[in-house]
């Protein structure tokens, strides 16, 4: 005897009318359309504005959504997470797509994404800030030593692999900033590998600054590295610690969903 199916009663019984209703707002946020206002919302639904403005505040308060400088929605990263993972052919360039532009709005700063490579960090996504510098030099398809600049530092702390075969090289200075004796790059690289992320200062561009954190795979290994850079000034007390902070949380975030991504 066949098993009972499930009643269309028992069915309308289970389903929460607000969910649905929050869903179908979730809906309309597309890369064509990422932000809307409350009242752009509230028309394109039809549903009574006091309504959209309580279903937006619960997503937000759970994290689905966030509030633009202006006073707008747009979907937050749990949502991209989610959604990420669930495409297990997703590439890591697109997968961290969604938090480059999430640092470049926040900030206004260059963020970029690096992935290792036998002649150095290889940078395959940049997104550029509203702030006005303009990094010169650092472009998609770019090769930049692993010893200078936070991006590529930070992955050649967290690989030993790399770490062992670069820091033999002659290690070139651009900069009077840049670590060049093997000792004190070795006692850097232990510092930014204990702390999960690195800051630098004009090792590489005199006058730029940046914060990077590792991207990681299976078993530890390094894949990329996420960063934000711009002028010194901006780099410094409150707004540093911010920085610092979101871009752990963007890689994070991606090393978490680098489990669903091909390697």
């Amino acid at each position: 005897m066949a098993a009972p199916i499930e009643s269309e009663v028992q069915v309308g019984r289970d389903i929460v009318g607000a969910v649905l209703k929050a869903c179908s707002l979730l809906e309309y946020f597309d890369a064509s359309r990422p932000v809307w206002t409350l009242n752009e919302l509230t028309s394109a639904s039809g549903m009574n504005k006091t309504t959209v403005h309580r279903l937006m505040t619960t997503l937000i308060h759970a994290g689905w959504v966030a509030r633009t400088v202006e006073g707008s929605y747009r979907i937050a990263m749990p949502v991209f997470e989610i959604g990420s993972a669930a495409l297990v052919n997703l590439d890591i360039r697109t997968a961290a797509r969604p938090f480059m532009i999430d640092l470049a709005e926040t900030f206004g700063d260059t963020a970029y994404l690096m992935v290792p490579a036998d002649e150095g960090a290889v940078c395959i996504d940049r997104l550029e800030g509203n702030n006005p510098l303009v990094v010169a030099g650092i472009n998609i398809g770019s090769v930049m030593p692993y010893h200078a600049a936070a991006g590529p530092i930070v992955m050649l702390a967290f690989s030993d692999m790399l770490r062992s075969r670069w820091i033999e090289r002659g290690l070139p200075s651009f900069t009077e900033h840049t670590l060049t004796d093997a000792a004190a790059l070795g006692k850097h690289l232990d510092s930014v590998r204990a702390a999960g992320y690195s800051v630098s200062n004009s090792d590489y561009l005199q006058g730029v600054a940046a914060v990077a954190a590792p991207i990681l795979g299976r078993n530890g290994s390094v894949i990329a590295s996420i960063s934000i850079g711009g002028r010194v000034e901006a780099f410094t007390g409150t707004a540093l610690e911010k920085k610092i902070e979101q871009v752990r949380d963007a890689a994070s975030r991606l090393t978490r969903v680098a489990d669903a991504l091909p390697q």
